[in-house]
């Protein structure tokens, strides 16, 4: 496995490379990260994960600065799942001069994630449209944990005529149910022990949703009540449709039920498909 921190140095490398798979990361990486990893070997012949903690997503008071950086580690396991080449550029190397051009993303873009959090998808798909000019993959693999991220890079992809597959890997979890994450290292243990309640909480929105006792809106306010009295701080609760990510109506049938909120200084993410074909 080679490890490679400069955009020249990693082009003539993929020169004369064919069939590339590209697995983006922000490092620490988990059982989640090495999934994406054997999904794109299943796709591709050269397999390169690229690990950059990309400020341009990162709010005021986010977590940039503190963002576990682990390289060493994250290689390590990445030599063990096979990759071929890690990207870890440098922030002056993926941005020389100041991004002063990004990536407009499309009005879903500014709601769920987007709302707390402006600007972050720009950022998201603006490092994202720089590494697939950079690597030129014929394959991409992201997760679906970040439900609304894989809905606007594919988006971009096919919005720019991309010659790209995206290749959507299935949320990976803990054996109690929560997703895993970066961030889950932020956690105390007790917050780690009350965690899990994110993926039960949406597994009681589907359910409510497939009984039809109550509307969309009140199970989600319902949802968003009981996590807050048991002392989230709530971003959102949402029922949407999974082909548009617009606010999901009894018409639709493939819907999914999307979940943020804050446990101390932890910010958690996590969503269900479900269909009510």
């Amino acid at each position: 496995m080679q490890i490679i921190y400069t955009i020249a140095e990693l082009r003539l490398r993929l020169a004369s490379q064919k069939n590339i798979g590209l697995v983006t990361t922000m490092g620490n990486l988990h059982a989640g990260h090495i999934h994406l990893v054997n999904l794109a070997k299943q796709q591709s012949d050269c397999i390169v994960v690229s690990i950059f903690v990309n400020p341009l997503q990162f709010g005021v008071n986010e977590d940039l600065a503190a963002y576990p950086r682990t390289l060493d580690a994250d290689c390590k396991k990445l030599e063990a799942a096979g990759v071929d080449i890690v990207f870890a550029p440098s922030e002056s190397e993926v941005y020389p001069t100041p991004q002063t051009m990004t990536i407009l993303p499309p009005a879903i873009a500014e709601e769920l994630c987007g709302a707390s959090r402006p600007g972050h998808f720009a950022g998201v798909a603006t490092v994202v449209s720089k590494l697939f000019n950079i690597v030129r993959p014929d394959v991409a693999v992201f997760g679906k944990k970040d439900f609304q991220q894989l809905f606007i890079i594919r988006q971009l992809v096919s919005q720019f005529n991309l010659p790209i597959e995206i290749v959507a890997g299935e949320t990976i979890r803990e054996e109690d149910g929560l997703a895993m994450s970066s961030r889950n290292g932020y956690l105390n243990p007790a917050e780690r022990l009350e965690a899990q309640r994110l993926s039960r909480a949406l597994k009681l929105v589907v359910d409510a949703v497939k009984k039809k006792k109550l509307g969309f809106t009140e199970i989600e306010s319902q949802t968003t009540q009981y996590l807050t009295q048991l002392g989230w701080i709530v971003d959102y609760i949402s029922i949407r449709n999974q082909d548009t990510l617009l606010p999901a109506s009894t018409d639709n049938q493939k819907l999914v039920a999307l979940g943020a909120a804050r446990l101390g200084r932890t910010r958690l993410i996590d969503n269900i498909e479900f269909d009510l074909g």
